[in-house]
Parts: structure tokens; sequence; C-alpha cells
């Protein structure tokens, strides 16, 4: 008799909807461990966020990341809450996390799912599909800068980007990986023009690496262009390589012409499993509708196709995602954002029970 393989599960819950989504996606991941018998999960939770850092001055224990080091992936639910500076929360926790565990490549899906809205007259099902591959590690986000003469007439802040070779080269190769095995057109993203280092460099790299994959199909945008085009023509958008600034903007825009946030889900990626990668949905805490159960699950349940496909349980990963498109597709229980007026746990249990019907 086979041997059940478990998958230990670090949970981080987090700040506003963030514990009311995340318990979703423990369900959605019981109940495939179950249906499936050949595997189940291991779940430990942990109450870092800002509830946590008003009471210790800090978003997770000073030996959190090696309390997180053993697991195989993390589920994080939201972070962000008032009362906490945002630079704060994100960077102590979220950044941290990707960071410290050199998950450098974040994939956001921008998707139309049948039955999901869309603001975009005449788009279709199908004419939205585009795999965005940001860099994740370094880029505008480096944290790396100086604040001089802080609160005089001199005062000066310099925020520096930071492009390496090593990892310019890495999330572009991955990227164009993912092209070749898809048979996609791979777009890069930039802004040099303006730009003249950072981006001019960015650019650099892509055009070397693209002489390595004559295969792929390839296009490079300036991010305003990009931005007009992925509301114009999202059509001609496939996967996307951007660097950690610009991909996190235009995810955002792909949200809002794909369903609305409540369907974006993201994956923090160390492709080679040196360290757990980490799986989120990416519309933030929602304090505004903390507590009132009407938070949309289904990025969550999203992000959980992402770790089911990333733990080598790609069929299931596949079975969620159409599960989830059924359920816009029939609107009998959605949230107040989607136009229903179900509970988060609604929708939840709703995507279960046509996942694995009784």
């Amino acid at each position: 008799m086979a041997t059940k393989q478990t998958h230990r599960i670090a949970l981080i819950p987090g700040d506003g909807i963030g514990p009311e989504v995340v318990a979703e996606g423990v369900r959605l991941l019981d109940a495939v461990a179950e249906a499936d018998g050949g595997f189940d999960f291991d779940f430990t939770s942990f109450p870092w966020g800002c509830e946590h850092y008003l009471r210790t001055g800090q978003m997770m224990p000073e030996d959190g990341i090696e309390r997180l080091r053993g697991f195989d992936a993390i589920l994080l639910g939201a972070v962000g809450f008032p009362g906490v500076p945002d630079h704060v929360s994100l960077r102590d926790l979220l950044l941290r996390i990707r960071h410290d565990f050199d998950e450098y490549v974040n994939v956001r899906p921008v998707r139309l799912l049948k039955g999901a809205p869309c603001p975009l007259k005449g788009v279709e099902p199908g004419q939205i599909d585009m795999t965005f591959i940001r860099e994740n590690s370094e880029g505008e986000y480096a944290g790396s800068g100086s604040w001089l003469y802080a609160g005089t007439p001199r005062e000066v802040v310099i925020q520096d980007g930071v492009f390496s070779r090593h990892g310019t080269e890495r999330i572009m190769r991955y990227a164009f990986e993912l092209a070749r095995r898809e048979h996609r057109s791979l777009t890069s993203i930039s802004k040099g023009n303006a730009l003249n280092y950072s981006m001019v460099f960015w650019d650099q790299v892509f055009e070397e690496l693209s002489a390595e994959y004559p295969e792929v199909e390839t296009h490079s945008y300036l991010v305003d262009a990009a931005a007009m085009l992925m509301v114009r023509d999202p059509g001609r958008f496939q996967v996307v390589v951007a660097s950690n600034l610009f991909g996190d903007i235009l995810t955002d825009l792909g949200a809002a012409i794909s369903g609305g946030m409540g369907l974006a889900a993201g994956a923090n990626l160390n492709p080679e499993g040196r360290f757990p990668s980490m799986f989120e949905p990416i519309h933030g805490s929602a304090p505004d509708i903390a507590g009132r159960g009407i938070a949309n699950p289904l990025a969550t349940l999203w992000s959980a196709s992402q770790m089911l496909e990333h733990l080598g349980h790609a069929e299931w990963a596949r079975r969620v995602l159409d599960a989830i498109e059924r359920v816009l597709q029939d609107g009998d229980t959605l949230t107040p954002d989607l136009g229903g007026s179900a509970s988060t746990s609604e929708l939840g249990e709703r995507v279960v029970r046509e996942l694995l019907p009784v």
C-alpha cells in the first residue's frame, strides 16, 4: 500500500478579510485531499500581521523565517490595516518572506473566466488570457536608498532601483521557458525611454535572451503604452515579463478588466524548491468589509489552485479553476462584489460542491 503524502502548509491569515478567505482556501484544499486519497494537508496557522504588530511592535517574530522554513508552502490571506503604516506592514512581513525565501518569480494570471464581469465592451472570455511573470526580489522594491537631512530644508530622499544581471536574466529566462513550453508569445514591459539605466539594461538583457529562444515570438512595450493596450486590445498579451513595480501595477489593471480584485490570484515561487513558495490573493485586507462575511474568496481559491499545481497536483489545479468558472457562470451563489448576495462561506462551499458533487 502506497504511503500517503503529507504537504505541510503554513497559514498566515493576516489582517482584515484575510482570515475569512483563508478559511475557504483550507476548506477547499482539505476537500481535494479527501477526494484524492493519495495526499493530505497538515496546516499550521501563524497569527502574524498588523494586530501582532500593535501588540509586539513586529509584524512577525524575529525567528519567523526560521519557523516557516520547513514548510512545503505558505498560504497568505492579506496584509495591512489602519493604524499600521503600509510600508511597515508590507515590508516587514510579505516582502521579507519573498526576499528571505528568494521567491523571485511572481506569477499572476490575468484571465477572463466565463461568467466573470468585464468592463470592456465586446470582450469575451478567451480574449483576455495573460500570465504575468513579475520579478519579485529586487528592482524598484529592493528597499535600497537614503534619507538625508531629515526634517530640515535640505531634506533629500533617494530610492534606488536595483537590477542585477543575475536577477534580470533569471526572471526573463523563466518567462521565456514558460512561453516556449506553452507555445505563446512573450512581451517585455519597460520604460527605457525615461529610465536610462535600469530599463535600458532590462531591454538589453531581453534582446540578448531573445536570441536564445528564436521560436518564441517577442514584443516589447513601454509601460504606459502597455496599460493603454491592455484596455484597447488585451488579446495581444499572452506571457508578460515585467519588473517588480510595473508588474505590480499592470496586474491590478489586469484584475480590473478580468472580473475585479476578488478574482486576482498570485504565486510567489522559489522555482528551485530550496525554500517554501507562498500563495496569496492580491486584493489586500479590505478593512471596510472585514468581519461582515461578504468578502469574495475566489482569488484565494484560485491561489490554492496554483498551490496544488506547485505541489504536483496539476489535474486538481485545473479542476478547481474549472469549478470556479462554472460557479461564476451559474451565478446562483456570488458575493456582493460579483452582483450576488451570498456570504464568503456560502460561495466557498458552493465551489467545493461544484468540484466534488455528492
